[in-house]
């Protein structure tokens, strides 16, 4: 485990990082009256999360590597980032849906069917905490491989 400490504690420090930008969103009425504009907005996360991996991995090029990195352990340390952030995902996705805003689910269904832009029963199906949990494993692993990739191209060093 020692091996990893750089990638979990970034992990604990992502999962942190979105449970504030949560609350940040649900206190700006992304959650509720400006449910509408949430899908565009909360886009801006990214920005923050790949400052994370920017930091973590930089983090671990300076006090594991010594200061040097290939592309490809730059590249593994991110997977392992991302794989921690994933298996976190589950319970950031419940602490934000029953203790931040669990009016959420609530409210986006009714503003996409009232907006047109989903059936009743489509709205249902994609907008309850399974298929955000869910959503969030695979945005995490996804995102989080192509965004490794890419800050560990920066961050190499010889």
């Amino acid at each position: 485990m020692k091996k990893y400490e750089i990638e979990i504690k970034w992990g604990v420090i992502f999962f942190a990082a979105s449970l504030l930008w949560m609350y940040f969103e649900k206190l700006m009425g992304w959650h509720d009256v400006l449910i509408a504009k949430h899908p565009i907005y909360s886009n801006f996360f990214g920005l923050i999360a790949i400052a994370i991996y920017l930091f973590a991995i930089h983090d671990k090029r300076k006090n594991f590597f010594r200061g040097k990195m290939s592309w490809k352990q730059g590249f593994v340390s991110g997977v392992i980032l991302s794989i921690v952030i994933a298996l976190l995902s589950p319970i950031g996705t419940l602490i934000t849906h029953y203790l931040i805003t669990p009016e959420f689910f609530d409210n986006a269904i009714e503003s996409s069917v009232a907006r047109n832009a989903m059936s009743q029963k489509d709205a249902e199906a994609y907008f309850n905490l399974n298929s955000y949990i869910v959503q969030s494993i695979a945005g995490a692993l996804m995102m989080g491989v192509v965004t490794a990739a890419i800050v560990a191209l920066i961050l190499k060093k010889k």
